[in-house]
């Protein structure tokens, strides 16, 4: 939820006056009203705590891309003293308000809503008096504010408003955003945070994206779905987006792009998004040849076998009309449910041979997956699903040899998918595996349930519709494109590849794939690569991705200069702190050419000398973590250590040197940045030209920031600035832009007025409808 300020200036005035110094807050700024003592003026300031935000609830509901947002909140009182003030709301950027409507605790208060105008001018003259850059992030956005009736001490008060907006359409991909960033600024974590999306639509809606949070989709048919978000004991940190597309095509196909023609060599980034029907007519799903692999070794005795067995009987019971199954139990030999592949129609005889098998003996994993592969017919798609909890210890151990034979023995249109249980497993055994045979691993921990994790990604491969995906984009230049191996469609699910085009342009893109052993080819006609603007998150999405693959590769391949190069460079580039990128946080200055090169040798050499381990379970944990990033839907953020000294906004990461957020792609030793003084008439022209250079300004006092290719530097007040040309409404996310997308990332130093839930703003200044209070 959002952060509440009481303040007022008068008595940062007096605190000047004292020579006090103004303290620099990581998590917010109170500066509390000087009381007025009956009788004469009161000795001391009694102080004000910020007020903490019990609970925020959102609830959206989008019917025809016309979304009502509904908002429920509860501030509450921790003071000794009676608060009250004026809630503001800054609109989300690009809404367009049609209704609003406000009560609190049952009464309607009236709100005034502010034009973008009106609320830049309020939220300047804030920011001037109280010498606090917060609420530059939102110059660009409109307003709403009502006045709030007295909070007794220790009391709460519930607000409820609901606003209208009519969501854009931008190449079939509906984008609704709620500013739920700011939430972090509350005194302690919200025991409840929940939002919730309710989207109809007359459209088929395909599919359902977001990359700022973890969501729940569930579907009713084709033309209505739920998305949902919740969470206790947290502080909300970045704002709230979702995606959705809307197609009648046999496979919806969105394409997002961004580029900044002033960064990163002129090339842009784009993320697509394939995804066929929910439902498909059963002639259309692709028979497979699904191989069961399950480990019985003595390790595996007593819960753990119980899980195994339940997980084979979900994926017999799932199985496809056109399938064929085998089952291979192994330990120190093999067993085998039937001499060859045997239709669905057995399944029930499969799933009691699955329930007569018990754990004994050692680990034969070379036999056995050796035994399942050979019945894989190369003229059909086939799936290993392989369980074991340790180590080779019979027959062949060598892990290459054991590669190796797989490799060699396996056709190239089988998928493996492996299931790690516990820490005893050889992590670059079974990622070697998956990676060399178009597939993935799931390590399940300790404790965790094994039967839900084969079932869960059972369920997303079960009905293939499209195999041997390939894309082809025309005449467009595209490059470093995750993943690098693209997997079979399957009914329902969403296909997401990130990448870099060189040139903006349109073109005609194209997906093909095999379907009963013919080639099908859909074509995605004027799609465009944009010049400019787009998402803000794609190109650190992009990085996060790009990382995870790369640490990946050093992990199963072994440490090269290069790669570890590479790793670095995104990391200080993207603001990816990943345990192996720590120097991001811990180092003091990673600035400039020299700086990057001296971390990127010291990071080599500590990798080439510690150990690889691949069991265990700093192993295990090493290897799902990087898996993650590799597979990521949604960038890394900053967090923990991490989020105090590294921050993102939009596209650029800032660290803190000496008391100034510089943006990481500044070289002190090749750049020179021209000088504006903070909260001079530049400053605040420069904030209102880019939305993105304004919410780079909000980080602090001081500040380094990019903006049109030319650096400038937030100085005192009273130091003298350079000559400014104040740009026009250009850039990557310019102030003006009509582009539904451009909507910065907000971060930084805390909040005199939040977006989602709003925010009490300092009483006793007539400019903004402030009162005094008595205790």
């Amino acid at each position: 939820m959002c952060r509440l300020r009481i303040a007022l200036l008068a008595l940062a005035l007096t605190l000047g006056s004292l020579g006090v110094a103004h303290p620099a807050y990581a998590d917010g700024i109170i500066i509390p009203e000087p009381p007025i003592c009956d009788p004469g003026p009161c000795p001391h300031p009694v102080p004000l705590s910020q007020l903490a935000i019990k609970y925020h609830h959102v609830e959206v509901k989008i019917e025809q891309q016309v979304a009502i947002t509904r908002v429920d909140q509860v501030f509450r009182n921790e003071n000794d003293a009676t608060v009250e003030g004026t809630y503001v709301f800054p609109l989300p950027a690009g809404a367009s308000v049609t209704r609003f409507t406000m009560w609190v605790d049952g009464q309607p208060v009236e709100g005034k809503v502010l034009t973008r105008e009106q609320a830049r001018q309020q939220y300047e003259d804030i920011v001037r008096r109280m010498r606090d850059p917060a609420l530059l992030e939102y110059i660009d956005r409109g307003a709403v504010q009502a006045s709030i009736f007295p909070i007794e001490p220790g009391g709460e008060r519930r607000i409820q408003l609901e606003y209208t907006q009519v969501l854009t359409v931008d190449n079939g991909l509906v984008h609704y955003t709620y500013p739920l960033n700011t939430e972090k600024f509350s005194t302690a974590p919200l025991d409840d945070v929940s939002v919730k999306v309710d989207v109809r639509s007359d459209r088929p809606i395909r599919a359902v994206y977001s990359p700022s949070h973890p969501i729940d989709v569930v579907r009713d048919g084709a033309f209505h779905v739920t998305a949902g978000y919740e969470d206790g004991s947290v502080r909300p940190n970045r704002d709230f987006e979702l995606f959705y597309s809307l197609s009648e095509d046999a496979i919806g196909f969105s394409l997002m792009t961004y580029r900044d023609p002033s960064a990163d060599g002129g090339d842009g980034y784009f993320l697509l998004m394939a995804s066929p029907a929910i439902t498909v007519e059963p002639s259309d799903v692709i028979g497979r040849d699904v191989l069961l692999v399950l480990d019985q070794s003595g390790s595996m005795e007593g819960e753990k076998f119980r899980q195994v067995q339940a997980a084979a009987k979900y994926v017999l019971d799932h199985l496809n009309a056109n399938d064929r199954f085998n089952i291979v139990a192994f330990s120190t030999g093999t067993r085998a449910f039937a001499d060859g592949l045997r239709p669905p129609e057995d399944r029930l005889e499969g799933e009691r041979w699955v329930d007569s098998l018990s754990a004994r003996g050692a680990t034969d994993i070379n036999r056995a997956l050796l035994e399942a592969v050979a019945q894989a017919d190369s003229e059909r798609p086939a799936i290993v699903l392989f369980l074991t909890d340790g180590l080779p210890t019979e027959g062949v151990t060598d892990r290459q040899t054991i590669i190796d034979d797989i490799q060699e023995a396996s056709p190239s249109n089988l998928h493996l998918f492996a299931f790690g249980v516990g820490y005893d497993v050889d992590t670059l055994l079974l990622d070697s595996l998956a990676q060399g045979h178009h597939g993935a691993t799931t390590y399940v921990a300790p404790g965790q349930s094994i039967d839900e994790a084969v079932s869960s990604l059972y369920a997303k491969v079960s009905t293939p519709v499209l195999t041997d995906v390939r894309l082809d984009f025309g005449h467009a230049s595209t490059s470093d494109l995750f993943p690098e191996a693209l997997p079979d469609l399957f009914a329902g699910g969403e296909l997401l590849v990130v990448g870099r085009y060189h040139q903006p342009g349109d073109t005609t893109i194209r997906l093909s794939g095999t379907v009963d052993g013919q080639t099908k080819t859909f074509e995605f006609t004027d799609q465009s690569f944009r010049e400019s603007g787009g998402p803000a998150f794609l190109p650190r999405l992009w990085a996060t991705r790009k990382i995870g693959v790369l640490l990946n590769q050093i992990r199963l391949q072994g440490v090269q200069k290069e790669l570890v190069d590479q790793v670095v460079h995104l990391s200080i580039r993207y603001g990816i702190v990943t345990p192996y990128t720590s120097y991001l946080v811990t180092e003091p200055t990673v600035l400039g050419a020299a700086a990057e090169g001296q971390i990127a040798a010291d990071a080599l050499k500590q990798m080439q000398t510690a150990p690889t381990q691949s069991t265990g379970q700093a192993a295990v944990q090493r290897a799902a973590g990087e898996s993650a990033l590799g597979g990521a839907s949604a960038p890394v953020a900053p967090s923990g250590q991490a989020a105090d000294v590294v921050r993102v906004v939009a596209t650029r990461t800032f660290k803190l040197v000496d008391g100034t957020w510089i943006d990481t792609a500044f070289d002190p030793k090749t750049m020179i940045a021209k000088a504006v003084p903070f909260l001079s008439s530049d400053y605040f022209a420069l904030a209102g030209s880019n939305s993105e250079l304004a919410a780079a300004f909000a980080l602090g006092e001081r500040v380094i920031a990019f903006s049109g290719g030319v650096a400038y530097e937030v100085v005192a007040a009273d130091q003298p600035g350079d000559a400014i040309t104040i740009p026009t409404a250009t850039g990557a996310t310019p102030a003006n832009s009509a582009d539904p997308y451009t909507a910065p990332a907000s971060h930084g130093r805390p909040l005199t007025t939040l977006p989602c839930g709003g925010a009490l703003l300092p009483l006793g200044l007539a400019a903004l409808g402030l009162r005094r209070h008595r205790i």
